[in-house]
């Protein structure tokens, strides 16, 4: 089989089982004795084995089988949940996702699991001896009977019944292959080829179990029909992954030698426990997983949605050619205004509105919940909180919150920086929490939402928040403020000090965490994807970092202004207001030129000074076009010619040869064919 062209969708939908793996260990830790979140990890972890095995990445499928193993026991109750079994189970899922990864980067997927292989076996071989403890005293103690399956007196009378019309009963055991990778299907099968030959009396495991999959390789099915044993074994042998079948005529002189040992036992004070509870039913199984789904009460299905998994690089392609068209439109526009011919002018405006909805569509088939970022924190909240000795307990709202591929794709690695930096630096040792008056458990809070054309993630914690002291101190000693522009500063103003390149509170470098490693790089990352941060501090109370994020990066409304004939663009993301002001409005400012915007100084910026705009003639205006952009909190006031009015426009890269031009994010096509540079607000604000 060719696999390369499967190997893109077996990486997407690994990552998928595995973060479900994770998901629910996190829940069986606080829910011990709950099986059905078993039942839920070892689904996927049964999945992955298949995928792994069919794409030939046997060390993969080799470790899932043995994981699985030992879920199977949890499951079937063989052993008991604890933590070391738990920490063992998440290694496990730890070593998956780095050789998932691994393969993702082009690499074989092979990895040193030795030691974790080997503590599963133990664990493992521990329940094997268990149960062999249980099936010696059992053997000891009853009737040595050659059946596997046990009948009540009802399965009894139907069995002894069906013999006296002359119909066979027969002890059917099915083995499926050990890579079989759809079991619940080929049980199906079984069912299907028995029905049309007879009655089922009754199966193990259960239906229920049969359908969910929760069993090894082999079931037992107690079966009567008028077919031979012979027939019925060539028959059920033509199933496909089935390895072997075996079919024995059930003896009926065990059913009056049990029924006599029962008796006997009525007296007793206690019964011996059996290793598996077995449950009677007559029903024909249907598996949930297989191509004919079990019939359910209407009222309580789920309603699930018909989605199909697209390439990203589809979509980017999708993307481009509506750009071209969004250009396109612009130009139409312009010509018919132009003309003021009035069916060109109906026509172009309806293409306006059907190229809005296109648009809307294409901007949200890109979207992708920022949950997709936000489940992989709490296993990392997990073992920070041991490495550290911390009692952590992490909140996530508003995972369901929408953001661009592309922001999603991005945003990952800075959030990683700052909920460590929360975890080490701001949540304390219990000791010290109690000391405050505190409960030991510090919370980290992750929150998204939309607020505009944006998306606000914050992470807030209950902490020691932010020394004003220590800070200022270190910011001064590495030169990165001066004593004097300290004591200007705001509160806000020094906590973003801890943003700057280089800067660390830390007395001791930790692996965990270090804001001179990681939170510039944050800073950089967020304000490249045009958007910024924030800091909220409280000493002894908490900390709170915001993140502002636009929610796409591809089409974006824009004030287009001008320069002597040259047009820029100024992202209406950073545009607090446009105004006209007097030359004499102009005041200077430790030879900066600044004006009073509502009761706050101002720094000015020439656009024409900035791009040295050449100028056929020198110009003394009374008044001067200003855009008020910000930063944060930070204001700046952009100089321009003038106004031309606002527009949605495409953003397009300046490509290899032009990187790094200072204060220019890219460029857009106008309408009218002319090129405009987009102006980085974030670059002019200082």
């Amino acid at each position: 089989m060719e696999v390369n062209q499967y190997l893109e969708m077996f990486i997407e939908e690994s990552k998928e089982h595995l973060q479900a793996c994770s998901e629910h260990l996190l829940e069986l830790e606080k829910n011990p004795d709950d099986l059905a979140i078993v039942g839920e990890i070892f689904r996927s972890a049964h999945t992955l084995k298949g995928m792994s095995a069919t794409m030939g990445f046997e060390d993969l499928a080799d470790l899932t089988h043995k994981m699985e193993n030992v879920l199977d026991a949890i499951r079937n109750e063989k052993i008991h949940v604890s933590p070391e079994i738990l920490d063992i189970v998440f290694e496990s899922v730890d070593h998956l996702e780095e050789m998932v990864m691994d393969i993702a980067n082009g690499g074989d997927g092979k990895r040193d699991v030795s030691s974790t292989v080997a503590q599963l076996k133990r664990i493992e071989s521990g329940e094997e001896a268990a149960r062999e403890v249980v099936a010696t005293v059992a053997a000891e103690e009853k009737p040595q009977v050659s059946s596997v399956l046990e009948y009540d007196s009802f399965e009894q009378t139907v069995i002894t019944q069906s013999a006296e019309q002359g119909f066979n009963a027969f002890e059917i055991s099915v083995s499926l292959r050990e890579d079989c990778l759809l079991k619940a299907a080929r049980v199906f099968m079984v069912f299907e080829i028995l029905e049309k030959d007879g009655d089922v009396i009754k199966s193990t495991p259960s239906v229920e179990k049969l359908e969910d999959e929760q069993f090894d390789q082999q079931f037992y099915v107690a079966f009567v029909t008028k077919e031979s044993a012979e027939d019925m074994q060539k028959k059920l042998m033509k199933v496909s992954e089935v390895e072997e079948v075996k079919v024995a005529s059930i003896n009926q002189k065990q059913f009056s030698e049990k029924q006599q040992y029962e008796a006997s036992q009525e007296a007793a004070a206690t019964a011996i426990a059996t290793v598996e509870a077995v449950e009677t039913t007559t029903a024909k199984p249907t598996p949930a997983k297989s191509t004919a789904p079990a019939k359910a009460d209407k009222s309580h299905a789920p309603v699930g949605n018909k989605t199909i998994r697209v390439n990203i690089e589809r979509l980017d392609i999708l993307m481009n050619l509506f750009e071209e068209l969004v250009i396109d439109r612009g130009r139409l526009q312009s010509i018919s205004t132009e003309v003021n011919h009035g069916e060109l002018n109906e026509t172009v405006e309806r293409m306006s509105r059907v190229m809005g909805d296109l648009q809307t569509i294409i901007l949200t088939m890109r979207m992708v919940p920022v949950e997709t970022v936000f489940n992989r924190f709490p296993k990392m909240i997990r073992q920070l909180s041991r490495d550290l000795n911390k009692k952590i307990n992490l909140e996530i709202i508003g995972a369901e919150t929408e953001l661009d591929r592309t922001v999603i794709d991005e945003i990952g690695d800075p959030l990683v920086h700052l909920i460590r930096n929360s975890v080490d630096h701001g949540i304390e040792n219990p000791t010290a929490r109690r000391a405050k008056g505190k409960p030991e458990e510090g919370t980290v809070v992750l929150r998204a939402y939309h607020s505009g054309n944006y998306v606000f993630i914050e992470i807030e914690d209950d902490g020691a928040g932010i020394n004003r002291d220590k800070v200022l101190s270190k910011a001064i000693s590495k030169g990165i403020v001066t004593h004097e522009q300290s004591l200007a500063m705001t509160d806000n103003q020094i906590n973003e000090l801890i943003l700057a390149s280089g800067f660390s509170t830390a007395d001791v470098i930790s692996d965990v965490s270090g804001r001179g490693v990681g939170l510039d790089v944050v800073k950089t990352t967020i304000e490249s994807l045009g958007g910024n941060i924030s800091i909220e501090s409280t000493q002894d109370v908490g900390s709170i970092f915001s993140i502002q994020l636009p929610l796409t990066l591809s089409i974006i409304s824009v004030m287009l202004v001008e320069i002597e004939k040259e047009i820029y663009a100024i992202p209406l993301s950073s545009i607090i207001e446009t105004s006209i002001i007097r030359s004499s409005d102009i005041m200077n400012a430790h030879n900066q030129k600044v004006i009073d915007f509502r009761g706050k100084v101002v720094p000015l910026v020439f656009l024409e000074e900035i791009f040295e705009v050449p100028r056929k003639e020198l110009q003394d205006d009374e008044f001067h076009s200003v855009v008020i952009v910000r930063k944060g909190e930070k204001l700046a006031g952009l100089v321009v010619d003038s106004f031309i009015g606002q527009q949605e426009i495409v953003l397009k890269s300046l490509g290899n040869y032009l990187t790094n031009i200072f204060a220019i994010s890219g460029a857009t096509i106008l309408g009218n064919g002319k090129v405009a540079l987009i102006v980085d607000c974030n670059a002019l604000i200082k």
